[in-house]
């Protein structure tokens, strides 16, 4: 009973020291609603789009010239929500110089949200492999059938543009004012680098009280005529001009408004200061063994000629990391493994997932540890372990294929030139060219003359001795 008492004691204690701490870090965040003047907001208004509209960068998915007062078709206007939408969502945490050539391929391919729409995942996962967060593209396909099939065009307004799954606060302002005119504001990384520093507020850019007032400033601010310019102009003043490391004040359009440029100049401070640095979450390290299976034909390698092999993938799981993309078949590992350990682990999962025994069912050609690299995820450090099985199936393929007809959906068996064309991650793209490069150098140094390759060697020892 006593220790149930000093238990409870404890808790409240503890309780009561979050609920201070909330408190203090609420009140170091001024209500920064008002702060700003109306004769600050006319001025960084006029400040920003004049500069906007002499230093924008020229980008695909950006409408030049715009005219406030030219009246555009609603059909045009949803043709340039669609690309909006599909530009942000391919920007967020990637470079804008990467986007263009994906956005481009993408609009060729779907130009309209229709054609969108009748995409398969997988054809869409393809044309997003390398950009990462497949999730997103994900939502891209399902907010586009969900759009066309309720067949009232493109949402135009942010409340009902946050019902599309994928879309949240910031593209929902993004696409409802580039697009369509609302005057709402947009929030990301570069406007609250710009905002903090306009504002000389330090707190911590991820606390949920300062997001909420950055997001009222940036509200105070968008001009009502052209709030899509406006939104605009911010964000690609943190893009170009107000860096996270390296600012160039000198040609900011809004540097007479800027208090921590103006607090800097006693050199106590400095603008990078503005917002507070926050410590990244510490990656956890997982460990996964991928092994390459490349089957050749019945007829078997004939003078280093494969070109009738073919290779296994395995479709992931639909919800989690990667969710629902074509990989090498892997195992994960408890720990780092060594090579006995990890090929136990790719033989069953072979056995279970094909049906292929390397010990009974086929006759292993080539079976070597070829190396392996560490992939960086946002949240997680991966070591991955890579191994080539290539192996001839005895009695031909005839029983593998009848079991692929049965498991169709979470695997299949590709050749060399459909591999090379199917969009695959980053990381898996990485696992085969390294596998194509051991193979390069095995057939280099199997093909080489052996007088050739016997001289090489005594020149070496004689240089070494």
């Amino acid at each position: 009973m006593e220790d149930t008492t000093k238990l409870k004691k404890k808790r409240n204690v503890q309780q009561k020291k979050k609920r201070k701490l909330v408190n203090e870090e609420e009140k170091t965040i001024p209500d920064i609603e008002d702060l700003f003047s109306d004769k600050e907001i006319q001025k960084i208004r006029e400040s920003l789009l004049d500069w906007y509209d002499h230093n924008q960068r020229v980008l695909p998915w950006r409408r030049k010239n715009t005219n406030p007062l030219e009246i555009e078709e609603e059909e045009e206007k949803g043709k340039r929500a669609y690309g909006v939408w599909v530009s942000e969502v391919m920007l967020q945490q990637t470079r804008v110089q990467t986007v263009i050539d994906y956005y481009n391929r993408w609009m060729l391919k779907w130009p309209t949200l229709e054609n969108l729409a009748l995409a398969s995942l997988e054809e869409v996962n393809e044309m997003w492999a390398g950009l990462g967060y497949y999730r997103r593209a994900r939502f891209l396909l399902e907010g586009a059938k969900m759009i066309v099939a309720e067949g009232g065009g493109f949402p135009s307004t942010v409340s009902s543009l946050r019902k599309v799954p994928g879309i949240g606060n910031y593209t929902a302002g993004a696409i409802a004012s580039i697009a369509f005119g609302e005057v709402v504001p947009v929030v990301d990384g570069n406007v609250i680098r710009v905002l903090a520093r306009l504002k000389a507020i330090s707190t911590n850019p991820k606390n949920l009280v300062a997001i909420k007032n950055f997001w009222k400033l940036a509200a105070q601010l968008v001009d009502p005529c052209r709030p899509g310019d406006f939104n605009q102009s911010l964000m690609e003043l943190g893009a170009t001009v107000c860096t996270p490391s390296n600012p160039n004040c000198s040609l900011c359009p809004v540097s007479n408004q800027c208090r921590a440029l103006s607090i800097s100049e006693d050199k106590s401070v400095l603008v990078t200061d503005y917002p507070a640095k926050v410590v990244k979450v510490k990656q956890r390290n997982e460990f996964s063994a991928v092994c390459v299976v490349e089957i050749l034909g019945s007829q078997g390698p004939t003078d280093g000629d494969q070109s009738e092999s073919g290779f296994l993938l395995v479709k992931r799981p639909d919800d989690g990391l990667l969710a629902g993309l074509w990989e090498f078949p892997t195992v994960m590992l408890d720990k780092e493994a060594d090579l006995t350990k990890r090929t136990k682990e790719i033989n069953q999962f072979l056995k279970k997932t094909f049906k292929i025994d390397p010990q009974r069912t086929c006759s292993i050609v080539l079976r070597e540890d070829i190396g392996e690299f560490v992939h960086i995820f946002s949240h997680i450090r991966l070591k991955v372990y890579v191994e080539l099985l290539v192996i001839c199936l005895k009695g031909g393929t005839t029983e593998l294929f009848s079991e692929h007809k049965k498991e169709a959906t979470s695997w299949k068996y590709v050749n060399k030139k459909a591999l090379s064309n199917l969009g695959l991650t980053s990381g898996v793209r990485k696992v085969y060219t390294m596998v194509e490069k051991f193979k390069q150098n095995r057939l280099s140094t199997d093909s080489a003359p052996v007088k050739k390759r016997t001289n090489s060697r005594k020149q070496k020892s004689t240089i070494v001795s």
